[in-house]
C-alpha cells in the first residue's frame, strides 16, 4: 500500500542553540539534497516568524535557495500565510520562482498568522485579513492564471504560470474552502490532530472538481521519529516532546538533544498536552514505522504522507529519511 502514497518533508529549519543561522540553513539544504536523491516527492518550508530555534521566516526565499540546490524534488511553502502578504507579492514571487524552476514549485496557503498576536500587527496591521482569507485565495488565483482581459492589476511575472495552490489546515474553515474550490487540502495533522477525521471527511464529501482537480486530493502531515529500533526512536523522539513543551510554556523553541526520561521535565498536565499535540506521531523502528503508516493511510485514506523530522542529530535525521524509503518498497 505505501508504495504507491508519495512521502514528502515539511520543514522548519530547527535550529540548535548558539549555531549559526547560516550553518543552520546549510544543514537544512542538505538535508533537502538528501530527500532529492532518494526520492522523496515535495519539500515544503513553513512559514514562522519571531520564533527563537526556527528559521523559517523568509520562505520564499527559502524556498528558491532549495530549489536552485536540488534536481527534482519540488519545493514549495507549507505554508505562506496569506494574511501577512499582498496576493499579489506571493503571486510575483512563486511566479518568479515557477520561471527560474519549471514545474517544481508548490504554493501553499494559510490563514494563521505564524507568529503571535503582537507579531502578527508587525506584520500587518489590518487584524480582519484572516477574514478574508477566501476572498485572497480568488484573488491569487486570478493573478496566476491567465490573464483575462480586464483584471487591473497583473502580477508580473506570476500571469499565467499557474503555480499549484495547496490549502493548508487544522480545523474545518480550509477543508470546507478547498472544497468548495476544488483545491487539493493538506491537514495539519503534526501539530493539531483533534479534528484529522472530521476535517478530511468535509473536504472529500464537499469536494466540487475544478480545471485543476477532478477528485479529492489530501496530504496529511505527521511528526516522525524512525530510527534502527523502536527503542532509539523512542529517545529520539524526547527531542520534539521538549520543543513541544517549550511552546506550550511560550518559551524559546530551540532543538535541544534527546533525553534519557521526560520524567521530572514536565507536570502531568504539561505531558497530557504535549502528547495530544503529538498523538499522530509515528515513531518507532522499519517495522512499527510501516505498520502504523499502512493504518492511518488505511483509516484516513490519504494520497499522501508529509513529514516532519525533528531529530538533534543530523546523521540520524537523514537516517529517518532512508528508512521512511526502505519501508516503501
Amino acid at each position: 500500500m505505501l508504495s504507491s502514497i508519495p512521502f514528502s518533508l515539511l520543514e522548519l529549519a530547527p535550529m540548535i542553540k548558539g549555531e549559526s543561522v547560516s550553518h543552520t540553513l546549510n544543514k537544512t539544504t542538505k538535508y533537502a539534497q538528501r530527500a532529492d536523491q532518494l526520492g522523496f516527492n515535495r519539500f515544503w518550508l513553513a512559514e514562522h516568524h519571531n520564533m527563537p530555534g526556527i528559521i523559517c521566516a523568509a520562505t520564499s526565499i527559502l524556498v528558491g535557495h532549495i530549489a536552485g540546490k536540488t534536481q527534482r524534488i519540488r519545493v514549495g511553502s507549507g505554508g505562506i500565510m496569506l494574511p501577512n502578504h499582498s496576493p499579489l507579492v506571493v503571486a510575483e514571487q512563486f511566479g518568479t520562482l515557477e520561471s527560474l524552476y519549471p514545474g517544481r514549485i508548490d504554493l501553499g496557503l494559510g490563514r494563521a498568522p505564524g507568529s503571535d498576536p503582537v507579531t502578527s500587527r508587525a506584520l500587518n496591521n489590518d487584524m480582519s485579513r484572516a477574514e478574508n482569507f477566501p476572498g485572497e485565495v480568488t484573488e491569487l488565483q486570478t493573478l496566476l492564471g491567465p490573464y483575462n482581459g480586464t483584471h487591473p492589476i497583473r502580477a508580473i511575472p506570476g500571469e499565467d504560470t499557474n503555480v499549484p495552490l495547496w490549502l493548508l489546515g487544522s480545523s474545518l474553515f480550509s477543508a470546507q474552502l478547498a472544497a468548495q474550490k476544488g483545491l487539493p487540502y493538506v491537514f495539519a495533522g503534526h501539530f493539531a490532530p483533534r479534528f484529522v477525521h472530521d476535517a478530511i471527511a468535509l473536504y472529500k464529501r464537499e469536494f466540487k472538481a475544478s480545471n485543476v482537480l477532478d477528485k479529492p486530493y489530501v496530504m496529511l502531515a505527521l511528526p516522525l521519529v524512525a530510527a534502527e529500533t523502536d527503542e532509539e526512536a523512542q529517545y529520539l523522539s524526547t527531542t520534539s516532546k521538549q520543543r513541544v513543551l517549550e511552546l506550550i510554556r511560550g518559551k524559546e523553541l530551540w532543538l535541544k538533544p534527546p533525553v534519557d526520561t521526560m520524567e521530572g521535565l514536565w507536570s502531568e498536565q504539561e505531558r497530557a498536552h504535549v502528547e495530544n499535540f503529538l498523538s499522530l506521531s509515528v515513531v518507532g523502528g522499519h517495522v512499527s514505522i510501516k505498520h502504523k503508516l499502512e493504518m492511518i493511510a488505511k483509516e484516513l485514506e490519504v494520497d499522501e504522507f508529509i513529514f516532519t523530522n525533528d531529530v538533534y542529530d543530523s546523521e540520524k535525521r537523514h537516517r529517518a529519511l532512508e528508512i521512511l524509503m526502505e519501508i516503501k518498497h
